[in-house]
């Protein structure tokens, strides 16, 4: 997955507010640059530079002048200013390029270590959370970078010569382009808003709270009670929502006690989701709890008690209102929904929606779902969305692989100190994989676990795994495996690829990706090979599953956006309402002909719609990209296809797939392979 002093924090909040208090007051810093002048300025340019610049120079100073405010100057300043600046020359662009990329990486990968260093006390295992680790948490310490970078014209002599492409030219336009010219467009992406800083900040402060809150949400398993008033869980399990509880569940597939098992865990979900949930529950196993009747018990006795307080949908509209600030600063992209799509995952909102729409309304659904009906002797329950059975245990509980785990990795530094021979595993050499290796650090986290990859060459990654001092569970481990995956990306993509303008990968779906990669391998590596001779078709299915799943959540999430939109003045009391209807509403239209249960809003679960705003759709897309190099690399050396595929780096997402697999991303290899393991299973 992902994922910023006291008396000068306290200084700065009061600032912060006394400037949001007095906006109203505060004269406008208007664009101040009319169409005569940028024709002016064009007009002279092309003359002094020729035909041959013509689509640079109108192209940078209608970007430039999009961006200038009377703060910066007269419009004869302007217009000084790009005929002084505006660079024809190719040796003098290229090193103009150079200095700004040099300059760019030794910003981000500082203030991200920064930021890094701050939000420990947050994400990392120790004491309790204090307000002044909120505060520090909180903190953005590059807000005011672009500010700085239009006041003293850097954002300017940037956005003047590097041209900003759209989506779509990148798109059409990018299967040509050389190395250079893909690092200059993504040079041109570089400054195309102006959002003031104390609107980033609290954006910043806003999403770090909402993250803490996620972190620190668990259940304690052993306090929970079945209908019949038995404690099933271990007495000491700590689950986070909703990765814990999630994973859990999906365990229960063996192992004794499972059904019932899983219909506890079902009801802790919708009480989270409905927020019926006792407060006194979260985070305490001071009290017994039985959710299916929803009441608390001390002592044998039962108890009253306060539900949350709607906490869950108040974060969430806080993240909206945070988000929703900087639209007006944002003209070409003017809502959050279009800048988490079309800017962040470079894929349009409404291609994806399609996408998952027809994806979920495939016929193989019923056909699958008839299997694991087959499999399981049962009819399927709402919960089955996680049916985990497609992934090979060799028939073994959970708490026989944790055994395994734990005695493996006592701690952080036993996973560290294999990681080089995981990699040797998966097709690295030695050396390389003991070069990637170094590059990155493991930490015990607070919350489920993440990945934190470093903004600057040679710097380090982060690997955050939750583990207790009983080693790393399972659970623990398949999720650090997962993590994994992320940082052995980040660390190729930041170092191995040509040009700092292009490190990384085109959206978080291909990290997404090579996690998927890495995690379906994780009892490989633990010395458990799949001799499965229908492990192929098992992958298939399990992908195909995984993607049906995660599918529903993200339709439901973009719903909830929507609405918002439509509803900015909401409560979070209305809030919880529209999330719970459009849980409601795909569940009925897609879920429900499948798994049956009319009006379930279990879809609403996941803890990334309140902490991450509008990520959920990266899941998805990284199965199904997933699955597209999975068919790229079968038969092949994975590292060898992995380093040819990712040191394209941050390539626009259909341009890069057609360099990694010859195609655009696409839901019929999954749908296709799925129905003939389908057709071959069902014949034995």
């Amino acid at each position: 997955m992902t994922i910023k002093k006291l008396m000068p924090v306290l200084l700065a909040a009061i600032l912060i507010t006394s400037m949001l208090s007095l906006k109203a007051a505060t004269p406008v810093d208007k664009k101040n640059i009319d169409q005569a002048t940028m024709d002016k300025v064009k007009t002279e340019l092309i003359s002094k530079y020729g035909e041959s610049a013509r689509f640079r120079i109108e192209r940078g100073v209608q970007q430039a002048a999009g961006l200038w405010r009377e703060s910066d100057g007269s419009a004869e300043d302007f217009h000084a200013f790009c005929i002084e600046n505006f660079i024809s020359d190719e040796a003098a662009l290229d090193r103009l390029y150079s200095k700004l990329e040099r300059n760019f990486e030794i910003f981000s990968g500082y203030f991200n270590i920064i930021d890094l260093k701050l939000k420990e006390p947050l994400h990392l295992t120790g004491g309790e959370i204090e307000p002044v680790d909120m505060m520090f948490g909180g903190y953005n310490v590059g807000a005011h970078i672009n500010d700085d970078f239009f006041d003293n014209k850097i954002a300017f002599i940037t956005a003047l010569n590097f041209p900003y492409y759209s989506l779509k030219e990148k798109t059409a336009q990018g299967t040509s382009w050389s190395r250079k010219q893909w690092a200059y467009a993504r040079m041109g992406d570089r400054f195309t808003s102006r959002v003031p800083a104390d609107i980033v900040m609290n954006a910043s402060r806003t999403l770090t709270e909402a993250d803490s809150y996620i972190s620190d949400y668990n259940i304690f398993m052993g306090s929970l009670l079945s209908p019949k008033g038995k404690q099933l869980f271990p007495a000491d399990m700590k689950l986070i929502t909703h990765w814990g509880l999630r994973d859990e569940l999906k365990s229960n597939y063996v192992g004794e006690n499972g059904l019932e098992k899983q219909r506890i865990i079902y009801n802790v979900m919708k009480r989270i989701i409905d927020q019926s949930i006792p407060q006194q529950v979260i985070n305490s196993g001071a009290y017994t709890w039985d959710p299916a009747v929803n009441k608390i018990f001390k002592d044998g006795k039962e108890q009253t008690f306060t539900s949350e307080p709607d906490k869950r949908y108040d974060v969430l509209l806080s993240n909206f209102k945070a988000l929703k600030a900087m639209d007006e600063y944002t003209p070409t992209l003017p809502t959050y929904i279009d800048r988490a799509f079309e800017e962040s995952m470079e894929i349009s909102q409404a291609d994806v929606e399609r996408l998952f729409t027809e994806f979920v309304s495939s016929p193989q659904v019923k056909e699958v779902a008839a299997y694991i009906s087959k499999q399981l002797g049962r009819k399927l329950e709402p919960f089955d969305i996680w049916y985990n059975g497609f992934k090979s245990r060799g028939g073994m509980p959970e708490d026989q692989l944790t055994a395994i785990t734990s005695s493996k990795y006592p701690d952080p530094a036993a996973f560290k100190a294999d990681m080089p021979n995981i990699l040797v595993k998966m097709g690295w050499d030695k050396k390389k994989a003991e070069e990637i290796c170094s590059l990155i650090l493991v930490d015990a986290a607070r919350g489920s676990g993440h990945a934190w990859g470093s903004a600057m060459r040679n710097d380090y990654a982060h690997l955050r795994t939750r583990i207790s001092d009983k080693g790393m569970d399972y659970k623990g481990y398949n999720i650090a495996v997962h993590e994994f995956g992320h940082n052995v990306e980040q660390t190729v993509t930041m170092n191995d690829v040509d040009y700092f303008m292009l490190q990384g990968v085109p959206n978080t779906a291909f990290t997404e990706a090579v996690a998927f990669l890495f995690q379906k391998r994780d009892l490989e590596l633990l010395g458990m090979p799949n001799t499965d001779p229908d492990k192929e078709h098992m992958m298939a299915l399990d992908n195909f599953w995984g993607s049906y799943e995660i599918m529903g959540v993200s339709l439901v999430d973009m719903k909830v956006w929507k609405w918002m939109y439509a509803n900015p003045n909401a409560t979070p009391a209305e809030l919880k309402a529209a999330v719970i209807s459009a849980a409601k509403e795909v569940w009925n239209a897609y879920y429900a002909p499948v798994l049956g249960g009319k009006d379930e809003p279990i879809l609403a679960i996941y803890s990334h719609m309140i902490d991450n705003p509008l990520y959920l759709s990266n899941y998805p897309m990284g199965h199904l990209i997933d699955f597209q190099i999975e068919q790229q690399v079968k038969g092949k050396s994975l590292a060898a296809e992995f380093d040819r595929m990712y040191t394209q780096g941050r390539l626009v997402p259909q341009v890069w797939m057609k360099g990694a697999v010859g195609s655009e991303i696409s839901i019929t290899p999954s749908i296709n392979a799925a129905a003939e393991a389908l057709k071959a299973l069902n014949k034995k």
